[in-house]
């Protein structure tokens, strides 16, 4: 608890904000028990810490917390941005703003790793900023999803203005409580106009490895499902063919010992004959032929 409290005490400012001044409430869960008692049954199951900005509260998971809760400081930083922006805006900001700009200002570029896999923008395509509020409490693997687009969302907006960031989107929004209107005045652009550009973007940019990687991943199961049987033929095949050997040495044996078994038996009869060789010329034996 003291080292998230220095941690949070050292960048007690946000991008583009104004230094937060409401007193805040932290509290970490002992165990797991006691952190899904606080939090209440509203709160996702995946969730390493809620931020209540109503309370100006944050309750966090413990020591206990498993490896996917995330680094603490962190996930601190997340909920601090959380109650920043509401500190500043109130209740302006919809749900995937929110979840953008604190994943930006926490630092957590990782986040976008998780386009790079996601089959959801090759089957669903790329949601629309509206649509994307509801995704966050569809489950585990569609929020992830959705808190990567809403950084690349918050991200992509502050880009428009390298120099100023958000700043001037800020001051515009608190003064005429319109996102399409801080949009337009901030940065020329309608909301429209850059909502397409937040989507072509990122489909640009990791619709492709998406499709690499559901590529690697059919590749892969059909390695397991055509090595198998391809070893299988190769075995097969090699037994055949040990077997035709085996057939063709036999038959060339055979073929052998039947020639040789032929010349034996024309052996004693000699290539003369069957009156043998001939011997010294008699004229008086031709002569008895002849009569």
């Amino acid at each position: 608890m003291r080292s998230l409290l220095d941690a949070a005490a050292e960048r007690d400012s946000f991008p583009w904000l104004p230094r937060p001044r409401a007193r805040v409430v932290i509290a970490v869960a002992p165990d797991e028990r006691r952190f899904r008692e606080w939090i209440g049954p509203a709160a996702p199951e995946w969730g390493a810490a809620i931020a209540f900005p109503a309370q100006r509260t944050i309750i966090m998971q413990g020591r206990t917390a498993g490896s996917d809760a995330g680094d603490p400081l962190v996930v601190l930083r997340h909920e601090l941005a959380h109650l920043a922006l509401d500190e500043a805006l109130g209740g302006l900001p919809p749900r995937w703003f929110h979840e953008g700009y604190a994943s930006v200002a926490a630092g957590e570029w990782g986040r976008e790793e998780v386009l790079a896999t996601s089959v959801a923008l090759l089957v669903r395509g790329m949601p629309t900023l509206d649509s994307l509020d509801a995704t966050f409490g569809a489950g585990a693997s569609r929020a992830d999803a959705a808190y990567a687009l809403a950084h690349r969302a918050v991200a992509e907006l502050a880009a428009l203005d390298p120099e100023r960031g958000l700043t001037l989107f800020f001051q515009y929004w608190r003064e005429t409580r319109s996102l399409e209107v801080s949009i337009r005045r901030a940065f020329g652009v309608t909301q429209a106009q850059f909502e397409e550009r937040w989507r072509q973007r990122t489909r640009r940019q990791y619709g492709a490895l998406a499709i690499v990687a559901d590529l690697s991943l059919a590749a892969a199961i059909l390695m397991v499902v055509v090595v198998p049987l391809y070893m299988a033929r190769r075995r097969r095949d090699r037994r055949r063919l040990e077997a035709m050997r085996a057939a063709d040495a036999a038959a060339e044996r055979a073929a052998r010992e039947s020639a040789l078994a032929a010349l034996l038996g024309e052996g004693p009869q000699g290539p003369q004959g069957p009156q043998g060789p001939q011997g010294p010329h008699n004229s008086s034996d031709d002569d008895a032929r002849a009569l």
